[in-house]
């Protein structure tokens, strides 16, 4: 009986590694722009719902312990990690001074251009590349609005006297140059981060982007992490003590196990 409970648990173990992953993550970017944090989630696995029995099962050993009362399976839980989600809470607006930094407040994405197609991000700190075009940090095309190939919506600015209204129109040298791509998503979920602070549509995940209606930009300023460094540790303590304990309850059934191997036949 104790083998059971010895891989309940090491998967509680092994959820709680999972967890300490990801807090440390959220902890090792607490200072990058924009960065959204993870969070782990879990859910009980009980091998009885794997294959209910449609048969009466007959007890093939009479003199054990399950002839008297077959659980089905009922009595091995384990823990099960579902995976982690995005919390897209938002940031702290931090003020720069730069005219090419611009935060957004809301819920929306900026849309940028990467050699693996559009993608979605809300780190402002842009730049002008040599030929003229607004950039992000790691050089994809910043773009503007349109319902054309994205390859023609690219953003062509000398960045002079660059002015950005909150509905996002940008003005160089007083002239319009377009209005930047602010996108806003009905499901949240139906992102998923592909790194470079960018996100991408999962996989199959049929979403709407909508232009974006509850979400401003902010000129002069970047959005700060969103994680809280008092609660990733609250949470790293939490989830390190119940490491320990699911070690503990490993050992323990380790050494019933021992016992029972070993005493119990010389009695």
């Amino acid at each position: 009986m104790s083998s059971k409970g010895i891989f309940t648990a090491l998967s509680g173990a092994m959820a709680q590694s999972q967890r300490l992953d990801t807090i440390a993550n959220n902890i090792a970017n607490s200072n990058t722009t924009s960065f959204k944090k993870d969070q782990q989630t879990f859910s009980e696995y009980v091998t009885a719902l794997e294959r209910p029995p449609d048969v009466i099962q007959v007890p093939r050993v009479p003199a054990s312990i399950e002839s008297f009362y077959d659980m089905q399976g009922g009595d091995r839980g384990y823990v099960d990690s579902s995976g982690t989600f995005t919390n897209f809470q938002q940031g702290q607006l931090r003020p720069t001074g730069s005219t090419l930094d611009m935060a957004l407040d809301g819920k929306g994405f900026f849309e940028v251009l990467t050699p693996q197609g559009v993608r979605y991000t809300r780190n402002g700190q842009f730049k002008i590349d040599g030929n003229g075009n607004l950039v992000t940090k790691e050089g994809f095309a910043v773009l503007r609005d349109g319902a054309q190939d994205p390859a023609q919506r690219r953003i062509s600015v000398d960045g002079q006297n660059l002015t950005v209204s909150r509905n996002g129109d940008i003005y160089d040298n007083g002239n319009l140059a377009g209005r930047l791509s602010v996108v806003e998503f009905a499901n949240l979920d139906a992102l998923q981060k592909s790194g470079n602070s960018s996100y991408t549509l999962k996989p199959n995940f049929e979403e709407a982007v909508i232009p974006a209606t509850e979400t401003s930009v902010q000129q002069g300023f970047v959005e700060l992490s969103n994680v809280n460094i008092v609660d990733e540790m609250t949470d790293m303590i939490s989830a390190s003590r119940a490491f320990e304990t699911a070690q503990r309850a490993m050992k323990a059934f380790d050494q019933l196990d021992e016992k029972l191997v070993n005493n119990v036949p010389k009695t």
